[in-house]
């Protein structure tokens, strides 16, 4: 998907105004009425109607109707410039560069922050392809309530961004995290190559034997990824890998981690087999080899992502999995992060782009101060969940 982030400059403050309301209202509403967004936004009835018709030209809110209302919702473009405008307000994005990465739940991006560094920017796009079977399971959303692929997608954010959180502070190889609001989590860049464009290894028993090691270190600090493959594993050209993807994430308390953990184990042992000709007998049992000493699946919960949230996340993961096909090598998709490091990648490219896509201060990526209103609540994340004007 497209990010065009320069049409950001031309946003006005109201323009953003109507986005932050429809993105409230549809809390409640599976389409927001234009009364309730003149309401949330403290926009005059009469005027919201023009703001409203840019935002459908500009392809961020979509109209829709139902038998009584007709109504206006939030698509993840829009989602996507509400998170920009909070993390350019941060420092952590001033410009976003070419799109380098797609997968199948997101698109990646190379960005620079103010401190003109550049970094990673994944938008988590759940719902897009292999996530859509689930729609009709939803045990684990309220009586009535659809499920909402942008709260899934930001579930998948902020668990990703928790996880990598822990594991970077306790000395694991995986990017360091920079920021993360809604759906987007801005990350370092790596000079690194994913493990499926790989074709020879000089030494693969050495690295089967890291990655094996990887795995029981992980689970003896309370945790399995979920999705050890081939295409979340990236290897520098020093030969040491590092770990990335981390949504399917689950603690070794988790009733199935088990399975996860033995097919973790399975994906490399197949992939060494198939790739490099390498198969070593030796390989870790989570009988044996799952023992917790450390307690990180604890801190994780601890840094804000709440065990109500993960639940939901999990439920979500676990109904994918089940209806999933199988994949042979060549239906492979692509991980979604696996384009990021690929040898073509050029950040001189990047550098010319910078100045054509800047989200700068007085582009509306800053869009409505909270200065303007006396009563301002937010989540956790510095999301704005209720704002009150003075009158």
């Amino acid at each position: 998907m497209k990010l065009d982030a320069k049409a950001m400059r031309y946003m006005s403050t109201e323009d953003f105004r109507v986005l932050t309301a429809i993105e409230i209202g549809s809390r409640n509403h599976d389409i927001v009425p234009a009364s309730l967004i003149a309401q949330l936004s403290h926009l005059r009835s009469g005027g919201i109607n023009k703001f409203i018709s840019d935002l459908i030209k500009r392809k961020l809110i979509a109209s829709e109707s139902n038998s009584k209302y007709e109504g206006y919702k939030l698509v993840y473009a829009g989602y996507d410039y509400l998170a920009l405008k909070t993390l350019s307000k941060r420092g952590s994005v001033a410009s976003v560069g070419n799109q380098i990465g797609v997968g199948k739940e997101s698109d990646i991006f190379v960005i620079a922050g103010d401190n003109e560094e550049q970094a990673v920017l994944k938008l988590h796009r759940l719902g897009r392809l292999s996530f859509r079977n689930v729609k009709n399971k939803r045990d684990y959303f309220r009586p009535g309530q659809s499920p909402s692929w942008m709260y899934m997608s930001r579930l998948s954010a902020m668990k990703e961004f928790a996880f990598m959180q822990v594991l970077h502070q306790h000395g694991f190889p995986v990017p360091k995290p920079i920021d993360q609001n809604r759906h987007c989590i801005v990350m370092e860049l790596l000079d690194a190559h994913p493990l499926r464009q790989i074709e020879k290894i000089g030494e693969p028993g050495k690295l089967y034997s890291e990655l094996m090691d990887l795995i029981v270190r992980l689970a003896k600090h309370g945790l399995i990824h979920g999705d050890f493959n081939e295409f979340n594993i990236l290897v520098r050209d020093d030969g040491s890998p590092i770990l990335i993807d981390f949504p399917q994430m689950v603690s070794t308390s988790h009733a199935n981690a088990e399975f996860y953990f033995n097919r973790d184990v399975d994906c490399i042992r197949t992939f060494f087999k198939r790739r490099y000709g390498y198969e070593s007998v030796l390989y870790p049992k989570f009988a044996l080899d799952g023992n917790k000493e450390f307690d990180l699946d604890v801190q994780v919960a601890a840094s804000g992502f709440t065990k109500k949230e993960q639940t939901q996340l999990e439920s979500f993961m676990e109904s994918e999995l089940a209806n999933a096909p199988s994949h042979s090598d060549e239906e492979e998709l692509p991980s979604d992060e696996e384009i990021v490091y690929a040898d073509d990648y050029e950040r001189d490219e990047d550098n010319n782009n910078r100045d054509a896509n800047s989200v700068d201060d007085n582009a509306a990526a800053d869009g409505d101060s909270d200065d303007d209103y006396d009563d301002i609540e937010y989540d956790r994340l510095g999301n704005t969940i209720r704002r009150k004007r003075s009158a």
